[in-house]
């Protein structure tokens, strides 16, 4: 990691936790952090809950130092909207950050480049930290398509005025997300390479190796360290390894 990057390690809770299994979560995560925070790790913690969870989650962590995130928004401030979530909602309840173009989104709602980049920027109007997600499938990654498939998305889906302060990247290789398969360290950095240089691209060199790019392909204990020991590797968006909080606490370890 470049000076003056700290690492970003983000749980992405998905659809999953009533309100009881959420407050224990949440609860365990903030202590895991009280108990880091002694001996001076260089990293963020934060929790995307599900939006049921979002107010008894933000009570637990109140005062700890865990940040807060949602998963998705939309790009209205408020409207005729049923269903959906503003983000001046999410900032009222708590949230710092919000996932956008979540592969998941990408691929169950139809969401493509412009609709993520237009939420990004409804995030950051918010006053808000928008985690933009970008990544290819394995079959555009067998085509020889990643490199250009990830280029295409990142400028398509980078919202104006993007800075270090307001905006992260999260790479998620489509075909290592709950399916058992990661890409090795060196592939990994292949590809956030390229992400940074694209950034730098797009808002200068200054913001562009400020800019945080995370891990977002199924990241756990075993694997953490060496990802994270990669030089543009700045955290993970972890799906999985964040339903428990040793887990999670065990990844946040792995930042040195």
């Amino acid at each position: 990691m470049a000076k003056g990057r700290r690492f970003l390690i983000a749980g992405n809770w998905k659809m999953n936790g009533l309100k009881k299994d959420g407050r224990a979560l949440a609860k365990s995560v903030a202590k895991s952090l009280k108990k880091a925070k002694g001996k001076k790790q260089p990293f963020d913690l934060l929790v995307c809950p599900p939006y049921t969870l979002l107010g008894s989650v933000a009570k637990e962590i109140k005062d700890t130092g865990v940040k807060l995130g949602a998963q998705d928004c939309h790009v209205a401030e408020k409207g005729a909207h049923t269903g959906d979530i503003s983000p001046y909602m999410l900032k009222d309840v708590g949230c710092q950050y919000v996932i956008v173009g979540h592969s998941e989104r990408r691929t169950d709602h139809r969401e493509g480049d412009a609709v993520v980049k237009a939420k990004a920027e409804a995030v950051l109007e918010a006053d808000m930290i928008a985690i933009v997600c970008i990544g290819e499938t394995l079959v555009q990654r067998e085509a020889g398509r990643a490199m250009a498939v990830n280029r295409r998305q990142l400028k398509g889906s980078l919202p104006t005025g993007a800075t270090a302060k307001n905006t992260v990247v999260a790479y998620e290789p489509v075909w290592a997300i709950g399916t058992g398969l990661t890409a090795s360290p060196e592939q990994a950095q292949e590809v956030h390479a390229v992400i940074r240089a694209e950034l730098v691209k797009a808002v200068g060199e200054d913001e562009g190796n400020g800019i945080r790019i995370l891990y977002g392909g199924s990241m756990n204990p075993k694997n953490a360290k060496e990802l994270l020991g990669q030089p543009d590797i700045d955290g993970g968006l972890i799906g999985g390894a964040a339903l428990n909080a040793d887990d999670f606490a065990a990844v946040a370890a792995g930042c040195k």
